[in-house]
């Protein structure tokens, strides 16, 4: 009977033991997911993505098993092993003082330990952060390694770092190993004291045989205790560790200002104005922008070109606030940028990169992404504004399933995507990041008419290369080291015979007086 009472019982702690272990660790996650959700670009470059991956998945689940093991078997455990001491004492004091020195020493090399190997666990995860972050490069960077014939370098780092890793679990693994041993040897050690005592109390007439027997049978009670507590230790020690891990991302501040409080709608007017705005990024020598000033009326249609590393993506980005300013102000329909809400305000800006991301889902799930109540006449229709009439000829439409990241279709393809996505919220500002950099003059000439046309008003702001993306833009900035060394239309910039017009005569690969003479001829001069 009672054996059946412990069954159920035990059936019953287990469950709740799970149950309780699950919930907590997807709580434990979701709150962690929202945490990295709200932190800036800053904190996401500087954390790194994989090291958020194994936050995410490898030290959850290790807290999710440490608190299972926790509840389950590490709670009653003292118990026990303070039971047994108590009981101990009922039957001879004299001889229940070998508990009193045994515990506090198995105490002193069980908890000694943990805390010898708990910073160890942390190194560890941080060798398998690093593990990970290269495979991640390998698999994402697999073209490129093919194409320079990198295999084997790339198999030389990862086994470094794969071998460091195994020397440190291999070190901190021998440490852990020492739990069993140590206690039988503490535990046995103190049996022996315990049968000497007993033998000597029981000749003398002071306890009687049985009750050697019961001290003996509580001291082997708290040995099996000690021993389900000496296994469990290791993973309970890993779980502190990756506890450690995760509560730091938990802890870490996004270096975005909260937004203040603002009735106002985020960005429906789509004016943008620029005042001495400046850009230093965390940890950078200098600035990435500065004395940033200019002005964008509603509708108008900006041009931003100039070199690599000029700061074109960085000044498009302070827009939705994927950055901060460092100095200045920017202010979106005469409202600081910081005063808006930051969904009201994304959810009011179009943005389509150079580098697109398709999610692993139907080409209409693509586009309709930040709409999801959109029609699927509107989606042709968006599609079509993008120059994406490919998609009919797929073989399932708009319902064919592309890969993550857009596997199966060329560059051009998935930027033609990730603009109709960008079109297809009608964002009162659009921000296109070279999105077109991987289509041809046909193609590139159809889109820009369709922006011409589109039946919502749009600001849009159009980062390119070529100089025939900007060319018909209201105005165009040509940035330098992160600030604007020209300003101007098209016709306007040419007759300065400056940066712009050294830019247009190379790219149309004729001599600068011929180039400029054209341009006379089309403007009616």
């Amino acid at each position: 009977m009672l054996g059946v009472v412990g069954l159920v019982c035990s059936i019953t702690a287990q469950y709740f033991a799970a149950k309780a272990a699950v919930g907590f660790a997807a709580k434990m996650k979701h709150a962690l997911f929202a945490h990295i959700q709200s932190l800036s670009f800053t904190e996401m470059d500087t954390v790194g993505t994989s090291t958020l991956i194994t936050r995410m998945t490898s030290d959850s689940n290790q807290v999710q098993n440490g608190v299972n093991m926790v509840l389950r078997l590490f709670l009653r455990s003292p118990f026990i092993v303070f039971g047994a001491m108590v009981m101990a004492f009922t039957i001879d004091v004299k001889a229940a003082l070998v508990f009193v020195v045994t515990i506090p020493l198995l105490s002193v090399v069980v908890f000694g330990i943990m805390m010898l190997t708990m910073p160890l666990y942390k190194k560890v995860q941080g060798g398998l952060d690093r593990v990970l972050g290269i495979t991640r490069e390998n698999l994402t960077g697999v073209r490129v390694l093919r194409a320079f014939n990198k295999e084997e370098n790339e198999i030389d780092r990862f086994e470094t770092s794969n071998n460091t890793l195994t020397s440190m679990q291999k070190h901190v693994g021998k440490i852990s190993a020492l739990m069993n041993p140590v206690t039988y040897v503490i535990i046995n050690g103190a049996i022996i004291v315990l049968v000497w005592t007993g033998a000597w109390r029981v000749e003398n007439g002071i306890i009687t045989q049985g009750a050697v027997v019961a001290l003996v049978n509580y001291m082997s009670q708290i040995l099996v205790e000690l021993i389900k507590l000496a296994n469990l230790i290791i993973n309970i020690t890993k779980a502190l560790a990756c506890m450690g891990r995760v509560q730091a991302v938990l802890d870490t501040p996004s270096s975005m200002e909260a937004p203040q409080a603002f009735s106002g709608t985020a960005g429906r007017g789509g004016s943008v104005e620029f005042r001495g705005v400046g850009l230093t990024y965390q940890g950078a020598g200098e600035a990435s922008l500065s004395g940033l000033d200019f002005s964008v009326k509603p509708g108008d249609t900006v041009g931003i070109i100039g070199g690599t590393g000029s700061g074109k993506s960085s000044l498009v980005n302070l827009i939705p606030r994927f950055s901060d300013v460092s100095g200045g102000t920017l202010t979106i329909d005469g409202t600081p940028v910081g005063r808006y809400d930051l969904h009201d305000l994304r959810h009011s800006i179009g943005i389509a990169t150079q580098d697109v991301f398709l999610f692993s889902d139907t080409v209409d799930g693509n586009i309709a992404y930040g709409n999801s109540a959109m029609s699927s006449d509107d989606t042709k229709k968006f599609a079509h504004l993008a120059a994406a009439d490919f998609i009919y000829k797929m073989e399932d439409g708009f319902d064919t399933i592309i890969g993550e990241r857009g596997v199966g279709l060329s560059g051009g393809q998935k930027q033609r995507i990730a603009l109709a996505r960008a079109l297809a919220i009608r964002p009162s500002i659009l921000i296109l990041d070279d999105t077109t950099s991987a289509v041809d003059m046909e193609t590139e000439k159809y889109i820009q008419e369709s922006l011409r046309s589109l039946d919502f008003p749009c600001t849009k702001f159009i980062v390119a290369q070529r100089v025939s993306s900007t060319k018909d833009a209201d105005k165009i900035v040509i940035l330098n080291d992160g600030e604007i060394v020209e300003c101007g239309t098209h016709r306007e910039l040419l007759e300065k015979k400056g940066y712009y017009y050294e830019i247009y005569s190379i790219q149309q690969s004729l001599p600068a007086e011929d180039a400029a003479g054209k341009e006379a001829v089309a403007y009616g001069a």
